[in-house]
This record gives structure tokens, C-alpha cells and sequence, in this order.
């Protein structure tokens, strides 16, 4: 903590953890072209979300304007709809597309999150300035500038998660977000270090939603709009310091009122390593499945027993899953399940549905699918226990693993294989066998709610990634809009 005198009105020098990211954002060089490569597939992966939440009414109702008619032609639009905002609205029906079904990227440590979040910050930033300097004869931004945006901000919010558990005090981990958003907007708007320092010390400030929307008895649709709600935030913030509006250098370790004492329980964060491009060169992709990236491995097992499981659903008596104490933690549910947010937080339902019906899609989340009976049969005959290897396995830096393991036992004594996963087909040792997959995703997700010429320029496109990134942000944004 701080040892700043709590009776002196003396400013203190910034904090260094406000420091070191606005160095990071406004002095480094990201050199990485494998972070700049899973960067552009990052951004393949992160849009087909977004298209994919375009049909479902709980998530359009929640797009467009604030109020009714306060559109801003010129300003940020929306893929995937006609819409034209002003940049803070715009991040926010960006990113609530992005989040809605929980299918976009993750990234699990300490705390875990998904960084691609951001995008709804930058995308609308970007598009909206690009726009403006179009129109002002200047060069807009390019896909290259979003592309390095999106390395910076992953950075960010994953060096931050690294050894600094948020949810283990209650507090929501879209906090990073909106903290990481503020620092690479503040910087795309022309802020200099001492800017960048001020709107992530009020992203600070801001503090923490509270995690009780992600759980039970209160789990809601809310963990779905909450990072769009953040990364808005995020936008919002830089704007306010870019007319000169003043920091606050000790948001973190002031004595009482700063955001360790209050929020943190008094200890300061740990930082195993610097800002670079790890986070994004390690990115785990959600591709195959909408679950909760705890249950991935889960889901990839439960669909390996399917053939074998299918017709005996009757003749089980129980079923043996071992996952990670986080798994444990947050997503093993007994009881009711109301809405689709409780269940694709609930691992028995996850494993359920695909030994049922030998998939797992956003739409098996729904009510209709939920009302099947033989979920809660299957449900009710898991038994859910720690692996303290899969654990270790999780939390060690070189390997990051996420494992889950299945074994149904029958009624007559016999037994499937144990199925175990170490770590599914989004994680970086599998990047061969899963960019094919993401592609496909990208293209059954999009390509249907275009123009038929309009997907085809735009799948040429995405396939070049030179002249990605060198297109300008405002001509790629065109190709997204219906």
C-alpha cells in the first residue's frame, strides 16, 4: 500500500502500475508477427461472434441508439446492422454482440476474462475516426492500427489477470476491460503519456461490478452486456481526459480511499512479467462450442462418448467428471437452472447436451431445449471432483491447460473409457487443427447476413492479411454493414 501521509494534500508521483501501462501503450513497438497473425484471426473469430448473437431477440433488442432517433451519420456503425453512433454507444452494441453468447476468446489465469472484449472500444473508436479524417481529407486509421490495438489491450487485461484474482473478493473481471480500453482509446484519440495515465487512474477509480449477476441465486443475462457496458465505459473515459479533464495519480495505493484498500483488501497487485505480446500469442479460442471456457475440454470428452452413450442414456447410473478447481468453483451447478446465462455457466448441463444430442450449440441453451427431461436425469447422476493435476496443469505459465475428464458408469457394472482432455482445440498447442475450424465459424456465421458479393470481397479479403492490414478502417467497416 501507499505510505502517502493520509492527512497531507501533497500529489503524489502516478502509480507505477499506472505508469507502466501508459509506457507500455504509448512507447512500445509490438514486433510479434505471430502476435499480429493470431490478431487478425482474433478479429475473424471475435466478428463471427458477434453476427452468430444477431439472431437471438434478447441480444437486438439491447442494440442501436440509447434513446430512440440519437444516431450520429458519420460516426461508429455496428457490423452487422444499419446503425451509425456516436463511439461510446457504438462499443457498447459492439461489444454486447461480441459477449452475448460466450463464444468469443478467453483468457484464464489468476483471474480469466475474455480480451477480445476490447475490440467493441476499439472497432468504434477506429471507424469513427477513420471517418471523421476521411472526411477532413486526412488518411484514416488501418486494420494494421486495430490489429495493434487489440495486441496492446490484450496485454493489458491478461498481464493484469496473471496473478491478481478479482473474483476471489467478489468483483467482476470486467473491471479489466474497461481499464485496458481506456488506455488504447485514450491513445488512438492522440493522447500523450500523462493522458493515458489520467483515464486509466478513473478506470480505476470507476471499481468493480460485482460477480453476483454471474452466479446463483442471481445469474442473468446481464454477464452477457456487462464487457460491452465496460468497454463503452472504457471509450467514454478517454473522451473525458482528451478535453484536459485531470487524473488522480494515486487511484491505486492512496491510504483508505484508493482502490487497493477499498477493493482489494488492502494488498497491491503482482506482476510476474512486463507488457509485451504474450497474450495474444497465447489466446485460447472458444471455436468449437458457446460453453464457459472451463468446460471446454469437458465438452470435447462428452462428445467423444456420445456414439458410445446415446442409446444407454437410461441404463447409466452415474458419471464420474474430474475438472480444475476454477471449474469446480464456478461453473459445477446442482439444482435449477432458469435461463440460458445459468446454463451455459452449469458444467453438468454442458456435458449433458452433447451426450444427448452429440452437439452443443447456442440454441441448446434456450428453453425449449432445456425443458427436455432427460438433461436434469443426466444432471443428477454427475459427481463433480477436483483434479489436482489438471489444476497444476492450469495455473503453470508453460502449459496453461484447461483439462477435464469423463467416465459413465452403467447399471450392470460395466463402463466407458475415462476420457480426458488436457486442453481443447482453441488453445495455442492446437492453432494447426483449430484455424481451419475458426474459419469455418467465421464464414457460417457472417456470410449469411450479406449481400452475396459483399461476403465474397469480404472473405477475399480476410484471407490476404497484407492487404487487411494495410485497408482502412472505414472501407473494411462498409463491407460489415447491411
Amino acid at each position: 500500500m501507499s505510505q502517502h501521509d493520509i492527512r497531507s494534500t501533497e500529489r503524489p508521483e502516478p502509480d507505477q502500475v499506472l505508469v507502466d501501462i501508459a509506457d507500455y501503450v504509448c512507447n512500445t513497438e509490438i514486433d510479434s508477427d505471430l502476435a499480429y497473425e493470431t490478431a487478425h484471426y482474433c478479429l475473424m473469430d471475435t466478428l463471427a461472434c458477434g453476427f452468430q448473437a444477431l439472431d437471438y431477440p434478447a441480444c437486438t433488442k439491447l442494440l442501436g441508439p440509447v434513446v430512440p432517433g440519437a444516431t450520429l451519420p458519420g460516426g461508429s456503425r455496428v457490423p452487422g446492422t444499419s446503425y451509425e453512433l456516436e463511439p461510446v454507444m457504438g462499443a457498447f452494441n459492439i461489444g454486447a454482440m461480441i459477449r452475448w453468447l460466450d463464444f468469443n476468446d478467453t483468457w484464464l489465469a489468476a483471474e480469466w476474462g475474455h480480451p477480445s472484449d476490447n475490440l467493441g472500444g476499439i472497432l468504434a473508436t477506429a471507424d469513427y475516426l477513420s471517418r471523421q479524417a476521411r472526411a477532413a481529407g486526412k488518411d484514416p486509421l488501418t486494420m494494421h492500427d486495430v490489429l495493434t490495438a487489440m495486441i496492446k489491450a490484450h496485454e493489458i487485461q491478461g498481464v493484469l489477470a496473471l496473478e491478481n484474482s478479482y473474483n476471489r473478493v467478489g468483483l467482476d473481471h470486467v473491471l479489466l476491460v474497461r481499464v485496458a480500453t481506456a488506455a488504447v482509446v485514450t491513445r488512438m484519440l492522440g493522447g500523450d503519456r500523462e493522458k493515458v495515465i489520467n483515464a486509466v487512474s478513473h478506470a480505476w477509480i470507476d471499481g468493480c461490478s460485482l460477480r453476483t449477476y454471474r452466479h446463483a441465486p442471481n445469474t442473468g443475462s446481464r454477464k452477457s452486456w456487462a464487457a460491452g457496458d465496460a468497454t463503452s465505459r472504457g471509450v467514454r473515459l478517454a473522451f473525458i481526459v482528451m478535453t484536459g479533464e485531470m487524473g488522480y495519480p494515486s487511484a491505486l495505493t492512496a491510504k483508505t480511499w484508493g482502490y487497493y484498500d477499498v477493493m482489494f483488501k488492502g494488498n497491491a497487485f503482482e506482476f510476474p512479467q512486463g507488457y509485451a505480446s504474450y497474450v495474444m500469442e497465447n489466446i485460447l479460442f472458444k471455436i468449437s462450442y458457446p460453453a464457459e471456457f472451463h468446460a471446454q475440454t469437458a465438452v470435447e470428452a462428452a462428445m467423444a462418448l456420445y456414439p458410445e452413450v446415446k442409446d444407454r442414456l437410461d441404463d447409466i447410473e452415474k458419471i464420474g467428471m474430474e475438472t480444475q478447481e476454477p471449474g469446480v468453483r464456478i461453473i459445477d451447478k446442482t439444482g435449477p437452472l432458469d435461463n440460458p446465462a445459468d446454463r451455459d455457466h452449469c458444467l453438468q448441463y454442458m456435458v449433458a447436451i452433447p451426450m444427448i444430442f452429440g452437439r452443443l450449440t447456442a440454441a441448446d441453451y434456450e428453453n425449449d431445449v432445456a425443458a427436455d427431461p432427460r438433461i436434469d436425469i443426466l444432471r443428477s447422476k454427475m459427481q463433480v471432483a477436483e483434479n489436482k493435476g489438471f489444476t497444476k496443469d492450469y495455473f503453470d505459465v508453460e502449459k496453461r491447460y484447461i483439462g477435464n475428464a469423463i467416465q459413465v458408469f452403467f447399471k450392470d457394472g460395466t463402463s466407458t473409457d475415462r476420457v480426458a482432455v488436457d486442453y481443447p482445440i482453441g488453445h495455442r498447442r492446437r492453432r494447426d487443427e483449430g484455424i481451419p475450424v475458426l474459419k469455418q465459424k467465421f464464414a457460417s456465421s457472417v456470410s449469411g447476413k450479406l449481400k452475396p458479393a459483399q461476403w465474397k470481397a469480404l472473405d477475399a479479403l480476410c484471407v490476404d492479411r497484407d492487404k487487411f492490414a494495410s485497408t482502412s478502417v472505414d472501407d473494411f467497416m462498409a463491407q460489415l454493414i447491411v
